[in-house]
């Protein structure tokens, strides 16, 4: 067993709607306060106005839903339409961490759809690892519920948008 906390974690669920389709909500970031616990609404800055490599935008986020509440810069680092979102937060030189959504097609109990996995990896900077070793198992926990919450959420909206269909 390890002593240390690795610096990631994910969380998987699979959704009755096609990669498209989940592709079009995960990248459209002024929608995730929607969804997220923490991230109560997002802005593209810088003249971006959409989903590509190097585009930017900042989060509005209300840490661990509670406080502090503070403005994150974000850059997107993998762009992969129907399978991949990435972006990174903090400043260029210096990234606090990644946060993505990989999209799969996948079949689950005989419903076809798309397995998205919400993810997080954290830079290895000495900074972030004490962190980690200090309150990582807190701060684990506290992400990987956030990212159920806000995979459920989309799930939710995206299944309901499919019914009416």
């Amino acid at each position: 067993m390890p002593l240390i906390k690795p610096l990631t974690g994910s969380v998987s669920v699979h959704m009755r709607a096609t990669p498209d389709q989940v592709w079009d909500l995960v990248s459209d970031v002024t929608r995730i306060g929607e969804f997220s616990p923490e991230t109560f609404e997002a802005v593209w800055t810088h003249g971006s106005t959409g989903p590509e490599v190097g585009a930017r935008f900042k989060g509005h986020v209300k840490r661990n839903g509670v406080g502090p509440v503070y403005w994150s810069p974000c850059t997107v680092t993998a762009c992969v339409p129907g399978e991949l979102f990435e972006f990174s937060v903090g400043l260029d030189a210096n990234p606090i961490n990644n946060w993505g959504y990989r999209l799969e097609p996948a079949t689950e109990g005989g419903v076809e759809g798309t397995r998205v996995t919400e993810y997080f990896r954290l830079s290895p900077a000495w900074y972030v690892r004490a962190y980690w070793v200090l309150l990582g198992h807190l701060r684990g926990r506290t992400n990987e519920r956030g990212m159920r919450t806000t995979l459920e959420r989309m799930k939710a909206v995206l299944e309901a948008e499919g019914a009416q269909q």
